[in-house]
């Protein structure tokens, strides 16, 4: 079964975006299926030859601007992994009035990867309550970490940043407010 031409002009846009900005917040339908798209095209920029890069060209709206980015930064980032480029996360709908399923889709391993954050929030918050992290945590963290070159000590330093920004948190929400 062919896509339509609107459909096609779509999925490319929405790819284009996930490339451009690493995470994108569409519908949870969209998401999947530009995730699609979107693995296809790291797989063509692993590959590295003169067909794939004109694959890629011809998915991508602004070729010149992406694919340095695409055949560079992010060739460089998946070389080692033989999968799994993109994850989809879902989310509460933007509107009360629009309950339609909202997720976001983004690269893993990037800059913007909801679930490295996530994961070093929780081993944060463990830090600072004093308790063992639990196995779901330690699980994330060895997921989170597994393809990343220097990521135990980007992860170190995202518990320690977020775990003084939870106690300062902390310190504001025991203060008591003023009598009138």
């Amino acid at each position: 079964m062919a896509d339509s031409a609107h459909r096609q002009a779509l999925l490319r846009n929405l790819v284009t975006s996930l490339v451009k900005h690493e995470a994108i917040h569409t519908t949870w339908h969209k998401a999947k299926e530009a995730q699609r798209l979107a693995e296809k095209l790291i797989t063509l920029a692993k590959r590295n030859n003169e067909t794939s890069r004109r694959r890629a060209q011809g998915i991508l709206y602004t070729p010149h601007d992406l694919l340095p980015k695409l055949f560079g930064e992010l060739r460089e980032r998946y070389l080692q992994r033989p999968g799994g480029y993109t994850r989809v996360l879902r989310t509460e709908p933007k509107s009360k009035y629009d309950q339609g399923a909202s997720a976001i889709l983004e690269f893993v391993d990037g800059p913007k990867d909801m679930r490295f954050a996530m994961t070093a929030a929780a081993v944060a918050r463990d830090y600072a309550l004093g308790r063992p992290h639990n196995e779901l945590t330690l699980k994330n963290r060895t997921k989170v970490l597994r393809y990343r070159s220097d990521g135990q000590k980007v992860f170190d330093d995202m518990v320690e940043k977020i775990g003084k920004l939870d106690l300062a948190g902390t310190k504001q929400q025991g203060a008591k407010a003023p009598a009138a």
